[in-house]
This record gives C-alpha cells, structure tokens and sequence, in this order.
C-alpha cells in the first residue's frame, strides 16, 4: 500500500507545475499583445507628432487660414491648401459615386446569379485587377483613357448638358481628356476590386437557408439580395466601402498623371486641378525653403486627419448599424 501511494503522489505534484507554466506562459502572451497594441499607438502618436513638427512653420504663418486659402505661390511664399483638398474630396467622390454600385453589382452577379464555370474565373480576374501598380493605371489613363475622353466622350457630354441650369457648369469646356474627372474615374476603377472582393465574401457568409426560406416563400431574385443579402451583410459592406474610400483618399501616382496638376477650385468636372498627395509628390523634390517644406508636410497632415475622420465615421457608422440591428432584434 506504500508502495503504492509513493506512486500516486507525484501526479499532484507534475499537474501543479504544468498549471504553473501554462499561468507564466499565458502572462508572458499578454504581456507580449500589450506591447505590440501600444507599439501601434506608439507609432501612431510619433507619426502625428512627426507632421506637427513639420508643419509648425507653416501653421505659425497661415493658421486655419491654410484650410481655405486658395493661392499656392511659392515666389512669393503665398500656400493655401483649398485647392488640394477640393480636389481630393471631389474626385474621391467620384469615384464612390460610380465604383460603389458596379462593385456591389458585380458581388451580386458573383455570389448569386453567375454560372459555377464562370464563377471562379471572374473572381480571380477582379482579383489581378487590384493587384496591379498604381502608376500602371496612371499610364494607362494618360495615354489611352484620356485621348477617348478628349476626343468622344466629354465634347457630347458638354454638347448634352450645354442648356441644363448646373449641369452645364459641372461640365463646361474645354475638353481637355485630364482633369478633376478621369482623375475620378481612374480611382473608380482602381477600388472597384477592393469593394467587389469584399462585398463578394461577405454575400458568401450569409447562411443558405435563410436565402432558401425567402425563395420557399416566392421571393424573386431581386427581393432576397435586397431583403435578406444585404441588411445581413450590410456591416461588411459597409466596412468594403470605407476601405476602397481610404484608398482613393491616399491614392497619388495614378491621379498625378491625368488630373492635370493645377492649384486652382474649377466648378466643371472637366477642368484640371490637384489633390494633397498629387501636391506632395509633384513639389516635394522642388521644396526650396523652410516655408514652402512646412506647407507639403501641412498638407500631408491635413490629409492624415482626414482619412482618420473618415475611418472614425465608418466606425461610428457600423455601431450604429449592430445597435439598430440589435433593437429590431
């Protein structure tokens, strides 16, 4: 019976110290997560005191006045960051405005109505498609999109809106082929792979049966992706959306190329004009002076916050859709 016993007390014993080592491993994990989350916060911070530190003259100089401020003039060290950001947000939004509806269109086709053969190749190729360098698009809309542009499309649509009240301002002549527009569409295309790829495997997460109950009840094709695809999908849809919109904000090589590069607020689409990333790739090199130097890093920060505050809103967005789901809930 000692025997025995001697033989059953050792496992007490060995459980113990492997509790002892799981309890320091997990702490030395947790530890190990802290500090990577406060690295990210760490660069962060260092990334935003970094711009203001940069900026700090031209901040001195022009104050909030740099936010609406028209002119860019660096003989005379006259900056004004309205231009750029006008530029930024505007062919932003056209870009939104045409990609958000194709991309989802083409997630729908994939996920709902295309045939199996054909399903697969689709996929990879808007997959290629957003792996394709920035300046690849930039070539390509300067020398084959512009010239179209230039010479069919926008001659008809200025001839068409010529006598509608705003729609002739928003394109007026010339035609140039570069502009605020192409500049747009370039960006259209380029985060059309990012919505549809998103979007796409969202729609797949939705569960069979809850498309099958609706198609058991009569529901045509249209009425399950709308009633049941997409308020279950919505946050990722939402989340696609605001990426590819992060994207455009930032884009700078393929825009620098086709949206004629102009410091100036045009109200026709057509008309040339920059943005804060096509300003800093374009003058960064030819910076002469500490002035003209703090005014690309000012419009670098600009740029840092608004992309900040519209991946707030996006997330503010997205609470208020679980919130609201959970309510119906």
């Amino acid at each position: 019976m000692a025997d025995i016993a001697s033989d059953t007390m050792p496992a007490p014993r060995s459980a113990a110290s492997r509790l002892r080592r799981m309890h320091r491993f997990d702490h030395l994990f947790h530890r190990l997560t802290l500090v990577c989350a406060l690295f990210v916060l760490a660069m962060f911070v260092a990334l935003v005191g970094s711009l203001l530190r940069g900026a700090w003259p031209a901040i001195e100089a022009f104050g909030f006045s740099f936010l609406w401020t028209e002119a860019w003039d660096p003989v005379r060290e006259v900056f004004g960051a309205a231009a750029p950001i006008y530029g930024t947000l505007v062919t932003s939004l056209i870009a939104m405005t045409i990609a958000v509806p194709v991309g989802i269109g083409i997630a729908i086709f994939l996920t709902e109505l295309c045939p199996r053969g054909l399903r697969r190749p689709v996929g990879i190729a808007v997959e290629l498609l957003a792996g394709i360098p920035s300046i690849i698009y930039g070539l390509w809309g300067f020398f084959v999109l512009a010239p179209v542009l230039q010479t069919s499309v926008q001659p008809w649509v200025i001839g068409i809106f010529a006598d509608v009240p705003i729609l002739q301002n928003l394109f007026a002549g010339p035609p140039y082929g570069i502009g605020m527009f192409t500049a747009g569409l370039i960006l259209a295309i380029m985060v059309l792979p990012f919505i549809t790829a998103i979007t796409r495997d969202v729609f797949e997460t939705v569960p069979n049966v809850l498309k099958e109950a609706a198609y058991g009840l009569g529901a045509t094709t249209w009425e399950v992706v709308w009633n049941v695809v997409l308020p279950y999908a919505r946050s990722g849809v939402v989340g696609g959306v605001m990426l590819a919109l992060g994207r455009a904000l930032g884009e700078t090589m393929a825009v620098t190329f086709v949206i004629g590069n102009a410091h100036n607020i045009a109200v026709s689409l057509f008309a040339p004009g920059t943005t804060i990333s096509a300003a800093i790739a374009n003058e960064f090199t030819e910076a002469l002076g500490d002035l003209y130097f703090a005014a690309l890093i000012e419009l670098g920060l600009i740029l840092f916050f608004v992309t900040f505050l519209v991946l707030a809103a996006a997330q503010f967005m997205l609470y208020r859709l679980e919130a609201r789901a959970g309510g119906r809930a």
